[in-house]
């Protein structure tokens, strides 16, 4: 029989379940998923940094995990929560049960809650912190850590989550992709077209193989890398990857972006985006609980097309705060906040959401072709 293990919200609210994981105590923003598949890609998300995600799906763990799903080298997020964990995972794909993949990487995870009632409360009340633990069992205690516990905003987490050296990406994407007609057709072979230099704040690995899809040489830097790190390696165009947490702290990566616009054509995914924005003077907000799940339908503006995309992020980009250098390119269709943005008369653009969709639809793997399309332009 698994042990018990409570989550505790500074609201007070308190949740009673069973631990998946391994045992322990954690803290974070809780936080929800709408996506009814993708769970390892969102244990795996460096963006989840400094989060406790539910699963708004009832059962998880059907399909079992998988080397070939990982987007990064392990999993990043503070805990993780479902309404049912499946003992049984059934998939040829499948290389180990999810219950197994927890305990080996040290997540603690609960099972046997009322995900419904936690996904309301937070949509009623917004995220708020939260303690997960088999170890204190003592509700009063639990709650008091939660609200002791630090906030999601005004932190830099892509520091504990960006590579410390540089890298040559070299992985396509993976063979299953290639069977949908729009996502992953490999234009070159990778390596031998246009150099895209990625700044890494967190960067899903299935970004890096889309762009080598794409014919691309991609070498990946540190967020932390300057400008001049940047040119230094000659690149034909600049990538701004996603990454975890409040985008305003990184004076660093905004800095840099500035020195960038209009050297090289630019185009930012998530963070990126918000980091894009903010490089160009534009402000960011907290977001009352954020997007996150794999069905957000966005409206591309210049043609009236709906995308149903990928998201995963809690902060966006102010509107009133937008200068005019900056267009909107896309909206969502939930709340209206901008999903996307171009630059007037530089060669920069970025989007809020996924395109490479890992999880998820391909509506928007377009991106990836219109960035070559200036980046080959501009060779």
């Amino acid at each position: 029989m698994e042990p018990t293990a409570k989550l505790a919200l500074e609201d007070g609210t308190v949740f009673t379940g069973t631990s998946i994981g391994v045992a322990g105590e954690v803290d974070g923003e809780v936080c929800f998923n709408t996506s009814m598949t993708g769970y390892q890609e969102i244990l795996t998300d460096p963006s989840y940094r400094g989060q406790i995600v539910t699963m708004t799906y009832p059962q998880i763990g059907n399909y079992g995990v998988n080397e070939d799903d990982l987007e990064s080298s392990r999993p990043h997020l503070s805990g993780f929560v479902v309404r049912e964990h499946s003992r049984v995972n059934s998939n040829f794909r499948s290389e180990a049960s999810l219950g197994d993949f927890l305990k080996e990487w040290g997540v603690v995870a609960i099972e046997s809650i009322d995900t419904r009632a936690l996904v309301r409360r937070i949509r009623s009340a917004g995220a708020m912190r939260g303690v997960l633990s088999t170890e204190d069992l003592d509700d009063a205690s639990l709650v008091a850590k939660a609200k002791a516990s630090p906030r999601l905003a005004g932190r830099d987490l892509v520091r504990e989550v960006m590579p410390e050296m540089p890298c040559d990406w070299r992985e396509p994407v993976s063979e299953w992709t290639h069977l949908n007609s729009e996502c992953g057709v490999r234009n070159a072979e990778g390596g031998e077209g246009a150099h895209i230099v990625s700044l890494d704040f967190g960067m899903k690995w299935n970004i890096p193989r889309h762009l080598y899809d794409q014919g691309c040489q991609v070498t990946i830097l540190p967020g932390t890398a300057s400008a001049e790190d940047v040119l230094a390696q000659e690149p034909d165009g600049i990538f701004l990857s996603n990454g975890p947490g409040d985008p305003e702290p990184l004076d660093y990566a905004i800095g840099t972006i500035r020195e960038l616009l209009g050297k090289k054509p630019i185009f930012g995914i998530c963070l990126g985006h918000q980091l894009l924005s903010l490089a160009c003077g534009a402000k960011t907000f907290k977001m009352k609980f954020g997007h996150r799940g794999a069905n957000q339908p966005v409206q591309r503006l210049d043609t009236g097309t709906v995308e149903i995309t990928s998201q995963n992020h809690g902060f966006a980009v102010d509107e009133d705060s937008l200068p005019a250098a900056l267009e909107v390119t896309h909206r969502s269709l939930n709340d209206q906040t901008i999903e996307g943005i171009r630059h007037r008369e530089l060669s920069a653009f970025s989007v809020q959401y996924h395109p490479e969709a890992s999880a998820g639809p391909h509506d928007s793997h377009y991106l990836f072709g219109q960035f070559l399309e200036v980046v080959n332009a501009a060779r």
